[in-house]
């Protein structure tokens, strides 16, 4: 009989312990150390899906052939896009996202619209019938798609053996275990040991991977953070249930950049590609509203125009209130102390709330200027002109800094129909614009921008 032995490991970062205490090192979680046995057939590796193994020798850098990846089309433009072109053969992707959320479905569209590359879709949290209920109820079902309910990882490459599927969707990392660890599936180890194997066949077959992993109460990915590591690619779903749209980020890729933005909207019928953001983030009811704002942001390359909504009131308590949804918190703190040091609003003792409309995350610095615009129309009760928007980073000493990509911005502000833009002092003779029936205003100071939005 095989030698067992019993190790402590850190479920937060897999940290392991001989025995058990309170606090991890390495990461400081506390009580996260969780008894696991390990057996010595534990570190024999799991026997790979009839893949022959070959040993590769050293060979001189400038040897390599640097041919381009071949790209799989997903069917999906806004996938593609976050891909980085589309889906790299031999390339294990990673997608996290709250329950519900999505993720399922988004892989089960885009596996059912490759029509011409046979897939293997094994789920360790569905039944057969209700995967086939969902591909009805997304309208598309294809005769190239197999599907198999399995949680064994020498079961699921027992399967690949025998279909030699051209992609493979894994739904979820979190339930597949193998018989070589005695842990629970979802363990640390159990998820470390599937996935390197998962890793190593992709590698050896050239065939793709598609992992769809749980998200713990922080919102990262559970597990280990090696499971980040190992796989090439990890794309985070995200959105508020409560709105229709969903956003698709790549947090790691290493195949194109992670500064791409995939924005998808949620029907009955499953997830609809939104190809203009702008005219579906913006609200057409605005006019005459204090407190909204609308900024020009960009997402990878991808500019478009957001709604900014801000309410200041009077602090019922004692303690003034800063929420935010949307927009990180601690920017919107600084924003408050620019305005109440440089320009003079004291907002000390007032309530401020901020929303990014339609339930989105922005983390471009360029809306710094319409959020601060939001609030103070709040303060002062006074509407932004409906054709007005605007970009520009603000700083500490209340000047307007430059951003990227003005051109892009300013000509999604013109396709939208505004008339007029706020952007910081730049060199419009740099800028390729043509003919565009806008005026722009480069402004140097938040003041100057305030005396422009508010003047009677």
């Amino acid at each position: 009989m095989a030698k067992t032995k019993n190790v402590y490991i850190c479920q937060n970062c897999g940290n392991d312990s001989p025995k058990w205490i309170g606090k991890c090192p390495v990461c400081g979680e506390w009580n996260s150390y969780v008894e696991e046995i390990i057996s010595k057939e534990s570190k024999q590796s799991v026997q790979l899906a009839g893949i022959q193994m070959t040993k590769e020798k050293p060979q001189l850098i400038s040897e390599v052939d640097t041919t381009e990846e071949i790209r799989i089309d997903s069917g999906s433009v806004e996938l593609n896009r976050v891909l980085g072109g589309g889906l790299v053969a031999g390339s294990l992707v990673l997608i996290g996202g709250e329950p519900g959320i999505g993720k399922s479905t988004l892989v089960l569209q885009v596996v059912l619209n490759i029509k011409s590359k046979k897939v293997l879709y094994v789920s360790g949290e569905e039944s057969v019938r209700q995967i086939k209920l969902r591909a009805k109820r997304l309208g598309s079902e294809a005769d190239s798609v197999y599907v198999v309910s399995e949680t064994s990882l020498e079961e699921i490459f027992v399967h690949i053996q025998n279909i030699q599927p051209d992609l493979v969707v894994i739904d979820s990392i979190q339930t597949v275990s193998t018989n070589t660890i005695d842990s629970s599936p979802g363990s640390v180890s159990q998820v470390r040991e599937c996935a390197a194997a998962l890793l190593k066949y992709c590698k050896m077959s050239a065939t793709p991977v598609f992992l769809i992993g749980h998200i713990n109460k922080e919102g990262s990915i559970a597990g280990p953070k090696v499971l980040e590591h190992i796989v090439d690619t990890v794309l985070q779903f995200e959105g508020d249930q409560h709105y229709m749209y969903r956003i698709l980020r790549a947090i790691k890729n290493r195949f194109g950049s992670t500064s791409e933005l995939g924005i998808f909207k949620m029907r009955h019928d499953g997830l609809r590609e939104v190809a203009n953001p702008s005219e579906l983030l913006l609200s057409q009811h605005y006019e005459g509203l204090s407190g909204v704002a609308i900024a020009s942001a960009v997402e990878g390359i991808r500019p478009f125009l957001i709604e900014v909504q801000s309410l200041v009131s009077s602090a019922a308590y004692g303690t003034p209130q800063r929420s935010s949804t949307g927009f990180d918190l601690r920017r919107l703190n600084m924003l408050l102390a620019v305005l109440e040091k440089r320009v003079g609003f004291k907002l000390a003792q007032k309530d401020v709330f901020l929303n990014i409309a339609g339930g989105i995350k922005v983390n471009d610095p360029a809306i710094d200027l319409a959020v601060i615009s939001a609030i103070l129309s709040s303060n002062v009760d006074l509407a932004i002109n409906k054709g007005v928007c605007m970009a520009g980073e603000v700083g500490l000493s209340g000047e307007i800094r430059p951003i990227n990509r003005i051109e892009q911005r300013i000509r999604e502000a013109a396709k939208l129909g505004f008339t007029k833009m706020l952007i910081p002092d730049f060199d419009l003779k740099s800028l390729n614009l043509g003919k565009l029936n806008m005026e722009i205003i480069r402004v140097k100071r938040v003041e100057e921008a305030f005396k422009i939005l508010f003047k009677k």
